[in-house]
């Protein structure tokens, strides 16, 4: 078995589409549209995103809408990557588990998604 696509429930997918490409360089599926789109990674991953009606943004660490999902990212430099995703419309939520081994943001469509340092990234 191989995994080959993870899809993320949003109410725009290629705004979603969007912020993710320029966080991570991927390039845009050439059969993306309004209601869903994809980033293709070298190795033949999928991330998606899936347009749906009356979407709801998990409230994470509140398990009202719980997260049910969230993606892993390792970064050389934890703070040099934080503040591109919030110039990139990421949020930070207030309460961060990790202290200064990760981070925890919010993708402009809500969904919770942690930074880590690369294997081998020193700490500052």
């Amino acid at each position: 078995m191989k995994l080959t696509a993870i899809t993320l429930d949003c109410p725009d997918p290629l705004a979603l589409a969007a912020f993710y490409q320029q966080a991570t360089g991927l390039e845009l599926h050439e059969k993306s549209h309004g209601d869903f789109a994809g980033l293709r990674g070298g190795d033949g991953l999928l991330i998606g995103f899936q347009r749906v009606d009356g979407y709801r943004a998990p409230r994470w660490p509140d398990q009202a809408v719980p997260q049910q999902i969230h993606l892993d990212f390792a970064v050389d430099d934890l703070d040099e990557a934080e503040a591109l995703l919030l110039e990139l419309g990421a949020a930070k939520p207030e309460y961060q588990p990790g202290g200064d081994r990760w981070r925890v943001l919010a993708d402009p469509a809500g969904h919770p998604f942690c930074l880590t340092r690369r294997d081998g990234a020193t700490e500052d």
